[in-house]
């Protein structure tokens, strides 16, 4: 099926975007996508550099009247979150993504599509091997694991940026033109135990929800969308109340910037009527939950399966007791919000991953926040609920946000290109995602900056598509903007 979004216009970036789909590239897994880029820019002929961590930095010179034009640098990433539905046996560091017209779309079937940042990436070697474009000189810079940690951007050093204007190629929404971001910081909560032994008489369930739309936990952090985590502790907390259930083990999550969509406990509760409490409370709660989020979700399946094995070993219930409560305290979701940008997120957290077996806890969020200052403050929140339970908590992956420069000429050029070809005016935004503009401008500070791209819905999630249409115009808007620069 994924053939058939070559045939799409501009068949140039479709093309490069179809064989983006062939190489399977989840974050910290590039080297193949790596490779393809940087043969590529060889078979093109073109100055080609591929680094030892995977960043490709490919050079085309100015057309013929555009020599004495300024140097322009377009960038993308190479990576892509690999999110499956339950029931996909997909495996992205081997299978291809199956991509396929849906409509005014195209998107994947039970996986990430990779739009995030394929598209981009495709959008930028369709302009190299285009020879009837009019530019200046264009340097594309290709970066290896944004996803986590910003890995690739990080590489980078003051020298390797050499455009006097830089055009990133990760903005999710055509129509609007993004001059600033958030920037992040990754917090992990660590807490031993020593396991006790599950009483006799008790009998095991495993808790399960699932259902939840997910999403990138940076630009859908506003919609009011469930967190599978916070969600299964604030049941546990009520069915502690009820049952006394002890905690065998949690599975919650798989990746810092994907809000969780499943989440899973192993608990045992005494045999009888305790027993018939929990089954009977999972029940009323999936009615809860679905009345609660029936606006903003499809259906949430919360359930409560039996276990022909019960585990031998629980969590002591002072530390059950200790973990369901800092869970339920930490901040998660929008903690404040832009007054100059209406409905823009200031700074956020989120709760993405909880592990719990074998004696330890684990539990991993991202904050995010375009103010250094409100980053830390959020930060704080996250580690003090629990320090307070005794757990030692670290941060690390720390990146600054992306400043708004007031006086951009390329904005300027970038917002007049825009009206020249769809006779409306842009809308200016700050994405409360972490784009790679905040780290150059540490390395670069010179360099005037924008970020644009297609409409890009859901991404970080099995729901991801890409707006065909705005493809096209993505791609024409920034030939317009090299042409006028």
């Amino acid at each position: 099926m994924s053939e058939e979004i070559k045939n799409l216009k501009p068949e140039l970036v479709w093309k490069h975007f179809h064989a983006f789909t062939q190489h399977p590239r989840p974050t910290h897994h590039c080297e193949e996508i790596s490779k393809y880029i940087a043969g590529v820019g060889k078979e093109l002929g073109l100055e080609t550099r591929r680094t030892e961590a995977g960043n490709v930095f490919i050079y085309k010179p100015a057309s013929e009247g555009y020599e004495d034009h300024p140097m322009v640098t377009l960038q993308s990433h190479m990576d892509m979150v690999p999110q499956k539905t339950p029931e996909s046996s997909h495996d992205f560091v081997k299978d291809p993504i199956d991509a396929y017209i849906d409509g005014e779309w195209v998107t994947a079937r039970d996986t990430t599509l990779g739009a995030d940042d394929g598209i981009g990436d495709a959008i930028t070697l369709a302009i190299l091997e285009d020879k009837t474009l009019k530019h200046g000189p264009i340097e594309a810079i290709f970066t290896v694991d944004e996803e986590e940690g910003m890995i690739g951007a990080h590489e980078l050093v003051a020298g390797d940026i050499k455009g006097k204007y830089l055009i990133n190629l990760d903005s999710e929404m055509m129509g609007e033109i993004f001059i600033g971001c958030a920037g992040g910081v990754d917090v992990t909560a660590t807490l031993g135990y020593k396991e006790e032994k599950a009483k006799k008489s008790a009998v095991a369930y495993e808790i399960s929800l699932s259902g939840l739309k997910g999403g990138h936990s940076g630009v859908d952090i506003n919609l009011g969308r469930g967190n599978a985590v916070k969600m299964l502790f604030r049941f546990l907390k009520h069915a502690v109340r009820e049952t006394n259930l002890d905690i065998a083990s949690v599975d919650a999550g798989t990746l810092r910037n994907a809000i969780p969509r499943e989440a899973k406990a192993v608990v045992c509760v005494k045999e009888g009527e305790k027993a018939d409490t929990l089954v009977k409370m999972v029940e009323e709660w999936e009615c809860l939950f679905n009345a609660e989020y029936g606006q903003v979700e499809n259906h949430i399946t919360f359930a409560a399966t039996p276990l022909e094995e019960e585990p031998k070993k629980v969590m002591p219930r002072e530390v059950r007791d200790a973990v369901i409560l800092a869970i339920s305290a930490v901040h998660n979701g929008v903690a404040s919000t832009l007054i100059d940008f209406p409905g823009t997120t200031e700074a956020s957290s989120n709760l993405a991953i909880l592990s719990i077996e074998e004696g330890e806890v684990h539990a991993k969020f991202l904050v995010r926040s375009s103010s250094e200052s409100r980053k830390e403050m959020v930060a704080d929140m996250v580690c003090s609920a629990f320090e307070l339970i005794g757990a030692e908590v670290e941060l690390s992956g720390s990146y600054t946000g992306w400043q708004p420069n007031a006086k951009s000429h390329l904005l300027d050029v970038t917002k007049e290109a825009y009206k020249e070809l769809f006779k409306a005016e842009p809308k200016l935004q700050i994405i409360h995602g972490g784009l790679e503009t905040g780290l150059f401008q540490g390395i670069a500070p010179e360099t005037d900056m924008v970020s644009v791209g297609p409409t890009i819905l859901h991404p970080h999630s099995p729901d991801e598509r890409v707006k065909i249409d705005t493809v096209g115009q993505a791609y024409d808007l920034v030939v317009r903007m090299l042409e006028k620069l």
